[in-house]
């Protein structure tokens, strides 16, 4: 089979095909629930998501007031202290970011407004601009051309993945995005999703952030330390293994080009503290087939769907050893990828598109 070169920007060829291929806001498959059933899991309740981001905040709150105390006086508490309120900034902070977005986390609208504002400010994630782009996540789930959030293409860029367990690509990407924002540019893609009435919002949370960016560094010199650093923005990139980690899981080595969750989503068995930190994105083909549902209710869901699932995967560190060997294998032959039509009774018949 010949290998197809895959063109990822959203204003190239492969966009083009998607439409024609009929891949483009496509119907897709869904598990049948009864829909009581399904009216009953789609309620939404403040209570799961302020008990949770009480936590969340005071634990960052608590770990960062430790390691400034313990700064320069005992540089293991103060690493290990900066270490967990890292986890909760760079990690915690993407999956905040993820459910308020969807306004499915709280059932009052200003707490996922408040949640998803901060949580975008932890990851160095215009507000705006992220909301368009998960919308075309969710509309084109993994359809070469259209879906901006991509992680392990075909062939994936090790070079770039692994070192953005550190952040090291995504933060000097974020930063600089930021400083295009706030002079009024929007990249080709960013203009293909961001409608043009939202792109001065985009513009003014930028140039906001960019005060406060710049008052930190002034702080930094000012103190002579970086620990005004290690608080605000550092821990984006110190912090930032566990969302990587988890994101790859999601969709890694799985099927593009399709229309059934099922196939090119994955749902992992994690513990309870990366449960807490991913906030039940763990659930993650429950999550893309339905994403009305909270957070709260989806390990409720998945007992709903497993049966029409292939099985879970019962670790994270199982999800890795199936789908780190494909990465590796797609380096050579982008072709490659795990397969899951056979694990399944019935799949879309649109699944023949995969190539």
């Amino acid at each position: 089979m010949a290998t197809v070169v895959r063109d990822y920007s959203l204003t190239g060829p492969d966009s083009e095909a998607a439409v024609e291929a009929g891949l483009v806001q496509a119907e897709w498959y869904r598990t049948p629930i009864p829909r009581k059933r399904m009216k009953e899991l789609m309620q939404r309740s403040d209570g799961p998501a302020i008990r949770d981001t009480i936590l969340w905040l005071g634990l960052m709150i608590a770990f960062a007031t430790v390691g400034v105390i313990f700064w320069g006086d005992n540089w293991w508490i103060s690493l290990a202290a900066f270490f967990c309120y890292g986890v909760l900034y760079g990690s915690g902070g993407d999956s905040r970011w993820h459910e308020a977005g969807h306004g499915t986390a709280f059932r009052t609208p200003w707490m996922n407004e408040v949640v998803y504002q901060i949580a975008c400010f932890c990851m160095m994630r215009s507000p705006t601009a992220w909301r368009w782009s998960h919308t075309r996540h969710h509309t084109d789930t993994i359809i070469v051309g259209r879906d901006p959030e991509i992680i392990a293409m075909r062939p994936p860029k090790l070079r770039k993945i692994i070192p953005n367990f550190l952040g090291i690509f995504d933060v000097p990407e974020s930063l600089w995005a930021m400083v295009k924002h706030a002079s009024g540019r929007l990249t080709a893609d960013e203009a293909d999703y961001i409608p043009e009435s939202e792109r001065p919002k985009v513009f003014r949370v930028a140039r906001i952030w960019l005060v406060i960016y710049a008052a930190t560094i002034a702080a930094c010199f000012a103190l002579g330390s970086i620990l005004p650093l290690m608080v605000i923005g550092l821990p984006r990139m110190y912090g930032a293994w566990h969302h990587l980690m988890t994101g790859l899981t999601q969709h890694g080595g799985l099927a593009d080009n399709v229309i059934d969750h099922r196939l090119n989503s994955r749902t992992v068995y994690m513990n309870p503290i990366s449960r807490f930190v991913y906030w039940n994105m763990n659930y993650h083909v429950e999550h893309h087939m339905f994403p009305m549902v909270p957070f709260h209710k989806l390990p409720e869901l998945h007992e709903e769907m497993k049966d029409d699932c292939v099985p879970a995967s019962p670790s994270i560190a199982a999800a890795f050893a199936e789908f780190g060997p494909v990465l590796i294998r797609q380096l050579s032959d982008p072709e490659v990828f795990i397969d899951r039509r056979p694990q399944l009774a019935t799949y879309a018949d649109d699944t023949d598109h995969q190539t």
